[in-house]
């Protein structure tokens, strides 16, 4: 990436954090002959107190910031629309720093109630279901667009599968959907002594995103990032006649590209030109790199990303411990894995793993699946999260949560805390909800999935060197490694009975969860078996009868390291 570019890069990033509170909700832009093109506003006064949002979108990606805009706005002016309950498949928050995101919502009285696979990020509604104004439900990410799906298609609001078994969804071994439960209903229950039942409450109006619309109304998604739950909340709404709103970003002619939704399914359309494509950008200056229409080298888009992540301080800094444990994963991905595999690949450190895939040909051989909807290319990273650079397909979440349900080979996802069962926390923080992550699709993903690859730091706050090919710990920090997880998000011994090989790669090693245990297989060099890890972890492991292996030095020093399907 040249200077230019990166100067270019950094005005946009500037213009944006000082514009990014611009908005006039009383604006309307009309198309004469069509009262469905109305302004923000009037589109809210559709919405009545006590409605059932849907919302379509992930991250800073698709978010419909006008109108979320325009309902705290009336809110704080009239008292209406209140007592909302919103269902929002992913994380479509700010964390308490990004105006224009659903958090915008987080007012007493306003959002009192959400639906949503993917917490995080609700900063401010969070705080609210703290102080016990807003009651937040959990529902695996992938299971949540299913039941979307069924409404819109089969009549139901509900889908019976057998995520979650064993872990803290589970009413069995968990709490269920509640987050904090304070008698809140179920929305989870046995079916049939092996199946889970979800359901969810039929939302009355659907907000969306999209690129633009004709002036019939036609709604079209060309250069989108994602389509994400566009067309299965709208399909929702409609079989029980209620509103669909769409937030779009120019008038176009007739014809423009495919038609996405008709206009007979849509009731409000909303104009507004700083309707971003993605964080920051703006569909009418959009990336082609994130669309299906790049022209950009992939190299030199995931360059950009990465810049722009850095500027914002959005992902962390990662350090040559990382790149270590990153081609460990890689590694051991590869070896464990063969050419035609269809593999999704989490945020995190197992970014990390994908860039080393990429940059070593190893991803040609292999077809994406992210959980946005977005396949092929590399996974975005950061405030992008969702979004693929150069993608080769884009369809709806549900549609590729149906395929990861069909076949999904291996996952590679991160982790919070691992115990001596191979149970895998990563919903949990801490105490209260302001703490609480979610699972987002980490659930229907490790249930789908018959390898799963966990990249995991050694400990948090833990500092770790990495010199003359060997690795030292300098400070064990809190381990990650404990006897028991806080809340299993992942059941070990359930993912043996169904057959599943699960490996768990950290800064100074690598387990594999076993019949006798959780088995360390791996070592890096210059790490001692007592000092380093016997005397820190509390969870209890096996070695092998040999002892562990030590890993290759190119591993560790990144010379002459290669990866390439056998």
């Amino acid at each position: 990436m040249n200077i230019l570019t990166k100067i270019e890069l950094l005005y946009r990033i500037a213009k944006w954090r000082a514009t990014w509170d611009w908005r006039n909700t009383k604006k309307a832009v009309r198309v004469p002959g069509n009262p469905k093109f109305m302004g923000a506003r009037e589109a809210v006064a559709m919405i009545k107190d006590g409605a059932v949002i849907a919302t379509s979108g992930l991250a800073g990606n698709a978010r419909a910031s006008f109108i979320w805009w325009a309902i705290k706005e009336m809110f704080q002016e009239t008292g209406h629309p209140c007592n909302l309950t919103i269902v929002s498949v992913g994380g479509q928050g700010g964390r308490g720093k990004i105006p224009g995101t659903l958090e915008e919502l987080g007012l007493p009285g306003l959002c009192t109630r959400l639906f949503t696979g993917h917490t995080e990020t609700y900063k401010s509604i969070l705080k609210l279901a703290d102080e016990r104004l807003c009651e937040i439900q959990i529902i695996p990410q992938g299971t949540l667009t299913l039941i979307l799906k069924a409404m819109g298609e089969e009549g139901k609001n509900y889908f019976i599968n057998k995520t979650g078994i064993g872990t803290f969804i589970d009413p069995r071994t968990g709490r269920g959907t509640p987050l904090l439960n304070g008698n809140k209903p179920q929305y989870v229950s046995i079916e049939n002594g092996e199946y889970l039942k979800y359901e969810c409450p039929w939302p009355d109006v659907a907000v969306f995103n999209a690129p633009a619309a004709d002036r019939e109304g036609n709604i079209y998604m060309k250069n989108t990032v994602l389509i994400a739950e566009s067309y299965e909340i709208t399909k929702a709404v409609k079989r029980k006649g209620g509103v669909v709103i769409a937030n779009v970003a120019q008038i176009v002619d007739k014809g423009y590209d495919k038609i996405f939704l008709p206009a007979s399914d849509i009731d409000a359309i909303v104009v507004w030109k700083g309707t971003e494509q993605t964080g920051g950008i703006k569909h009418l200056q959009h990336w082609d790199f994130l669309t299906l229409n790049s022209k950009l080298p992939i190299e030199e888009g995931v360059a950009r990303l990465r810049f722009v992540n850095k500027v914002l301080g959005i992902t962390p800094r990662r350090t040559m411990a990382d790149d270590a444990l990153a081609r460990l994963a890689a590694k051991i991905f590869v070896q464990n894995s063969k050419k035609g595999d269809y593999v999704d690949i989490g945020v995190g450190l197992p970014e990390e793993t994908s860039r080393l895939l990429f940059e070593s040909g190893a991803l040609n051989d292999i077809t994406l699946m992210t959980e946005s909807g977005v396949m092929g290319g590399l996974p975005a990273p950061g405030i992008f999260f969702g979004a693929s650079v150069n993608p080769t397909e884009i369809v709806s979440s549900a549609t590729i949560f149906q395929r990861i349900y069909q076949r999904l080979d291996s996952v590679i996802l991160g982790a919070l805390e691992v115990d001596g069962n191979g149970n895998v926390n990563v919903s949990k923080r801490g105490e209260g909800a302001i703490n609480y992550v979610g699972p987002g699709g980490f659930i229907d993903l490790t249930t789908s999935a018959k390898k799963v690859f966990f990249c995991v730091a050694w400990g948090n706050h833990s500092e770790i060197k990495v010199a003359d090919g060997k690795v030292t710990v300098l400070k064990s920090g809190e381990p990650k490694f404990i006897e028991k997880v806080s809340e299993v998000t992942f059941n070990g011994q359930e993912a043996l009975k169904a057959g599943k090989e699960v490996f768990y790669i950290t800064h100074i090693g690598a387990f594999v969860l076993t019949e006798k245990g959780m088995e360390l297989r791996w070592i890096m060099p210059g790490i001692d078996l007592e000092k380093d890890i016997f005397n820190v972890i509390k969870m209890p492991f096996v070695l092998p009868e040999k002892g562990p292996m030590v890993v290759e030095d190119s591993i560790v020093t990144g010379r002459n390291f290669k990866l390439e399907f056998e």
